[in-house]
């Protein structure tokens, strides 16, 4: 071949693509909600360069807290635009969706946020250290457990925070997580959120060996976790050629339009497609603490300080079922048939081993995280019901849920003795004639969790089994009344060892908290009476919401 012909292989070959590549189209408007919690992220790390160390506590709680209230007003402004419903969309390249899910869970995630963000920053439940007001978190995280830098950095008054722009940092992921539409965006928000809780979990400022236990055992599950979805992805990517849901689809239904041979070879291959959506869908149910992968959940609740275990049972939540009902409900609709009785499996060993090994434990954490296994697996009830009712179910249980949960956690901060926080249940004896009112508010929150009537916990659990009753799951109801009557056994004898066993006079006391706590606990107790008593409105919301776009 002669020189000519080579270069002009070369030339021909450079001259045609170069003219191809678009440029990028992004609607910025459409992603505001992340873009700003994302941006006030990048602030929050600038603060902590640039403002001095006495003020950087209040800059960066005023920075969060007007970020996550605009991401949340430009919710609710997409929402009024439509975006929810008629103008619903991919956005973003199609890495994307603006649906009603999408919004719906963004705006319970970023309202979680803000609740949660009051927790973090309570500066009154301990004694002051030399003269300094103290929070939840270590005052110099880099320093050994009771080492004499950290002694030093608690007398000059240090506070870590950088709990704040973490925090953003966490939301962000989440914000993304439930809406992205191809596995290469979900993969990406998933570490983006991760990450961040993996650090604040190990910042607790009393306990701090348990608490740097708790995160290293969620970062190396969490790492797994990671990997395994990874893995799935790649496999669902060999066997459809596409990582945007949409396309994935058309391939599992067969409604693919242009078959080339390469796809031709893979879309035959089953196991595959199989064993990759078995391995994304094993990553998500790790995430919400679904049983065989809930092993971190009580260790992690128990060891990470009391405000991050709050924002995380709640948020993580809401963000990994949403990621969870769009790739069952858009990815792989049309594998139903294998992913349901596998879900079944789950849901009701979810259900039964939460409730079960909750009445065993002794640590008022522990016996929350056990709880929360179980309401994952009452969650799931209504994801199996393959149903728009299911999904607004869902959506409904989430936001009730993650509320509740957020206060009862805020609770358990105020009840102290000289070790910090008197998480262990004999402590709680005769805390109602001691401290009546913080025991009436988390006797509320417990008869949410254990569904009784007039909470916002009986409405979520009458939604989502009344949706898996009519997606013909009958008998997974049953097993979840069964379930939460167990749960309800464990839930009351909390309430019995407050209100009717005498107080012990070496008994913790109950601090009494800032504004913020108070706060977080009203609204707590708010949307736990209000979802209660007149739930009609939020389920309508919710019914709205519940049509994925693909």
């Amino acid at each position: 071949m002669s020189a000519t012909a080579v270069h002009s292989l070369w030339t021909t070959a450079a001259v045609d693509p170069i003219a191809k590549i678009d440029a990028p189209k992004i609607e910025y408007g459409q992603l505001s909600p992340t873009l700003i919690v994302i941006g006030a992220a990048i602030v929050g790390i600038l603060i902590e360069a640039f403002v001095p160390r006495r003020s950087r506590y209040y800059v960066q709680m005023f920075v969060s807290a007007v970020a996550l209230v605009a991401a949340f007003a430009a919710v609710v402004a997409l929402a009024a635009g439509g975006y929810g419903t008629t103008k619903a969309g991919i956005a973003a390249m199609g890495a994307i969706a603006v649906d009603g899910p999408a919004l719906f869970l963004q705006g319970t995630i970023l309202l979680a946020a803000l609740v949660g963000l009051f927790t973090f920053a309570e500066r009154r439940l301990d004694p002051e250290a030399h003269g300094n007001r103290v929070d939840s978190f270590v005052a110099q995280a880099a320093s050994v457990p009771g080492s004499e830098s950290e002694q030093k950095a608690v007398k000059a008054g240090f506070a870590t925070t950088e709990v704040f722009p973490l925090l953003l940092f966490a939301v962000a992921g989440m914000l993304v997580f439930p809406a992205a539409n191809d596995l290469l965006t979900l993969f990406v928000a998933l570490e983006v959120f991760s990450l961040p809780l993996y650090l604040l979990c190990a910042l607790a400022r009393r306990k701090r060996l348990m608490s740097q236990e708790a995160a290293v055992k969620y970062f190396l599950l969490g790492a797994f976790a990671s990997a395994f979805t990874l893995f799935g992805i790649a496999l669902l990517y060999g066997y459809a050629g596409s990582m945007s849901y949409g396309t994935i689809a058309q391939v599992v239904d067969g409604t693919v339009q242009n078959v080339t041979p390469a796809l031709a070879d893979t879309m035959g291959n089953d196991a595959l497609l199989l064993v990759g959506g078995a391995l994304i869908v094993m990553g998500l149910l790790f995430k919400v603490g679904a049983v065989p992968f809930h092993m971190w959940t009580p260790d992690v609740y128990q060891g990470a300080p009391t405000p991050v275990t709050g924002f995380m049972a709640a948020a993580t939540k809401v963000a990994a079922f949403g990621a969870l009902l769009r790739i069952l409900y858009v990815v792989l609709p049309g594998l139903r048939w294998d992913w349901r009785p596998v879900m079944w499996a789950v849901a009701i060993v979810t259900m039964l081993a939460g409730a079960i090994v909750a009445i065993t434990q002794t640590d008022i954490k522990r016996l929350l995280a056990y709880s929360s296994i179980a309401h994952a697996g009452f969650i799931l009830a209504g994801v199996i019901a393959t149903t728009p009712d299911g999904i607004s179910s869902v959506l409904f249980y989430l936001a009730a849920y993650s509320f509740v949960t957020i206060g009862a956690f805020a609770v358990v901060t105020l009840v102290r003795d000289a070790g910090g926080e008197a998480t262990h249940l004999s402590k709680w004896a005769g805390l109602g004639r001691r401290s009546p009112m913080v025991a009436a508010v988390f006797a509320v929150f417990l008869l949410a969790f254990a569904g009784i009537p007039l909470t916002s916990g009986f409405s979520g659990k009458f939604a989502v089994f009344k949706a898996a009753a009519e997606g013909g799951a009958a008998p997974l109801v049953v097993v979840g009344v069964i379930s939460s009557a167990i749960a309800a056994f464990f839930y009351i004898r909390v309430i019995v060892l407050m209100f009717f066993s005498e107080p012990r006079p070496e008994g913790p006391t109950v601090a009494v908290p800032s504004p913020l706590t108070m706060t977080a606990i009203g609204v707590g107790v708010a949307v736990t009476v209000v979802l209660g008593v007149a739930p009609q409105y939020f389920l309508d919301l919710a019914g709205q919401a519940g049509v994925f776009v693909r």
